[in-house]
């Protein structure tokens, strides 16, 4: 066999989706592992044919790739941009976990297997991975640190996709304090989204704060422990401001920011109308979720129980989630979140739901599969 023949690749395609008798999403795959061969196959391949000379579809519709389809954004991007006529496919690592109806190429950013295949006729790719999740690489590896993980598959998705002709990358990451140094979570997103703009100049970047929705794990995290705990505690965090945003108005700005050329090689910020802080934010979803769950405002509190591995640990284990991702997030707290300026709305044409609307949607999306304390 030659030397230079191509890793394997395990391609996917999604058939069908129905709903399951329990209410759950059950999907029929097909599926084919290739061995080692120069040309992958890729089931349900784009059509040929209808294009302009620059890749785009007579209509105006494009070729769009979605990695981290399998994660709550990703998964919900996929039928927005699909609504508009865009040929989607998908990029996940595992296919037990994507649940929604997409051509799928199964591949590794981080270790830079299937992007090939993946990018190959894409004009526009979303890149929507991070690695905030427990590292499985041997100690010693620099790519065991979760900022070094996604610096690497940052730049290697950055120069297949400039290398495949992809003409722009449309990234979510996160707000950037204004006056305080970046958490190392944050910090390793603004990373990222450098590396993805240098290397190609027409991309964009989306840069949000909370993001309500029934999916969204930071959401997710706070309802669960307003849910569980008895009474809730408030370190001095809860002071610090930020805009959460709708889900809603988020996949609309990533769908947008797709095509429209005001926002190419910018770095925006998207936020809520609303300005709250995070213990208003506890509050709010405390009142809408029907609770009379008491608010204990600390007073003074050593750093290490505010945002430290022992607290974000403890709020971990109550919560349910990985402590490797509400570590980094509960460091974000230290300070304010605010958008450095609000036109992000204005030139993508956005009409932005209110934190209480946002809220109350989430919650009522969530109960229809799981009930949820007092609601």
């Amino acid at each position: 066999m030659k030397a230079n023949r191509a890793r394997r690749l395990n391609v996917v395609s999604r058939k069908s989706q129905e709903l399951s008798p329990e209410g759950g999403n059950c999907l029929q795959i097909t599926a084919i592992e290739t061995a080692e061969t120069e040309t992958p196959r890729i089931l349900r391949a784009f059509p040929a044919g209808g294009r302009e000379r620059d890749g785009r579809h007579a209509t105006g519709t494009m070729r769009i790739l979605v990695t981290g389809v399998s994660g709550f954004v990703g998964a919900r991007l996929v039928p927005r941009l699909q609504r508009d006529g865009h040929e989607v496919r998908g990029f996940a690592r595992d296919p037990a976990r994507v649940s929604v109806d997409v051509p799928l190429v199964i591949g590794d950013a981080i270790a830079g297997t299937g992007l090939d295949a993946a990018l190959d006729g894409i004009e526009v790719a979303y890149f929507l991975i991070h690695s905030m999740e427990p590292a499985t690489e041997p100690a010693g590896d620099a790519r065991r640190d979760f900022s070094g993980r996604e610096r690497v598959a940052a730049e290697r998705f950055a120069e297949a996709a400039r290398a495949a002709g992809v003409r722009r990358i449309v990234y979510l990451g996160g707000l950037v304090p204004r006056e305080t140094p970046a958490s190392p979570h944050l910090a390793s997103r603004l990373a990222v989204e450098r590396v993805l703009l240098q290397t190609l100049p027409d991309s964009t970047a989306l840069r949000a704060s909370i993001v309500i929705g029934a999916g969204s794990r930071s959401f997710r995290f706070l309802v669960r422990l307003i849910e569980r705990l008895p009474l809730v505690a408030l370190p001095s965090w809860r002071e610090n401001r930020t805009q959460p945003i709708d889900e809603r108005d988020v996949l609309e700005a990533l769908a947008r920011a797709a095509s429209s050329p005001a926002v190419a090689g910018r770095s925006l910020d998207v936020a809520g109308p609303d300005v709250v802080s995070y213990g208003a934010l506890i509050e709010r979803i405390r009142d809408l979720m029907l609770l009379r769950r008491p608010l204990w405002r600390l007073r003074r509190t050593p750093r290490w129980v505010e945002s430290g591995p022992l607290a974000s640990r403890v709020a971990a284990a109550i919560a349910g989630e990985q402590p490797e991702l509400i570590d980094p997030l509960m460091a974000g707290l230290a300070s304010d979140l605010l958008p450095r300026e609000d036109r992000a709305a204005e030139l993508l044409g956005l009409r932005l739901h209110s934190l209480d609307a946002a809220i109350e949607h989430a919650l009522g999306e969530w109960e229809r599969s799981e009930l949820l304390a007092a609601r």
